[in-house]
């Protein structure tokens, strides 16, 4: 059967049946599209080892704009695409290479970069606060310390969507899952002066200020861009002096550093991350864990 056929129907199977985002399609219509790219035209039953090997060596020499190379990542991501495709076929009972046999490459666990206590307030000093954009700034540095929100769900919030009375609202992860997000009292204070701030109708929480009006559209082509966020992050952090690389997702191990360091359990703080596995949320426990520091205190001391 044609590769490029069974894509496409594999596609309209993760929208229709698993419900999946537009966004999850794309990526993996990017990632399978590759195999094409590498391999021509072909059937699914051309789909062995063989061909696999040959692929994942090209897309281990495939570049990108910022590196020779495609990180290990990256390329396992093409193969958790590719054995969900085979998973496919064999429900269709589609003779082709079994799914099992596609084995991900070994990567190296990222290290935990959060930032200390004086390096967030640094950064929280960062925006100028005496005008819309500022205010914009800080209310979002502020609820991305205090809420964990990926950068994603942050950029897609609506004023509406927040209750800043209960300082608590729902919000729609990965894997279309919904969670409650709890934030501080600063948080939302930030939030509630920003808001009050803008004399515009835009439905989206955080709007851009600047580049062109176009009044005959949706409000919602005013709304900030993760990329945005990321860059307005980034500046601010080289603004406050840190040197470490710093994204709305360091504020975000901020926040699951600091529930754990102050005695949260594992099971919470995996919850409130949105977390399905919490193997993810306990690459946390290793530079958090209370009890070792105890132990540490109680159990090596230098004799005098």
């Amino acid at each position: 059967m044609d590769y490029q056929k069974l894509l496409v129907d594999f596609l309209e199977y993760l929208e229709i049946e698993q419900n999946r985002s537009q966004k999850t399609i794309a990526n993996y219509h990017h990632y399978l599209i590759r195999l094409s790219d590498f391999a021509g035209e072909i059937k699914v039953e051309d789909i062995t080892p063989e061909l696999i090997r040959k692929w994942r060596l090209w897309l281990n020499r495939l570049g990108t704009n910022t590196s020779d190379e495609l990180g290990k990542s990256t390329q396992n991501y093409h193969l958790i695409a590719l054995r969900s495709f085979l998973k496919y076929c064999a429900k269709r009972d589609i003779k082709t290479m079994s799914p099992e046999k596609v084995e991900l490459a070994r990567t190296k666990r990222k290290q935990v970069t959060f930032l200390t206590p004086g390096e967030l307030e640094r950064l929280f000093d960062q925006p100028d606060t005496s005008t819309s954009a500022g205010l914009r700034d800080r209310a979002i540095l502020e609820l991305l310390y205090s809420s964990g929100l990926r950068v994603s769900e942050l950029s897609g919030l609506n004023r509406d969507h927040i209750n800043l009375e209960r300082r608590e609202f729902m919000v729609r992860g990965k894997g279309q899952k919904d969670r409650p997000v709890f934030i501080s009292d600063q948080a939302a204070d930030w939030i509630l002066k920003y808001t009050e701030s803008r004399d515009d109708k835009a439905p989206a929480l955080f709007i851009r200020f600047g580049g062109v009006k176009n009044p005959d559209l949706s409000g919602n082509y005013l709304r900030l861009t993760p990329r945005s966020i990321q860059r307005m992050v980034l500046k601010y952090a080289l603004l406050a002096g840190i040197t470490k690389k710093v994204s709305p997702h360091t504020l975000r191990h901020s926040y699951a550093t600091d529930l754990l360091m102050n005695g949260a359990d594992l099971r919470s703080v995996q919850a409130m991350l949105g977390h399905s596995n919490i193997q993810t949320t306990q690459i946390y426990t290793h530079v958090t864990d209370p009890h070792l520091k105890k132990v540490h205190e109680q159990f090596h001391r230098r004799k005098e």
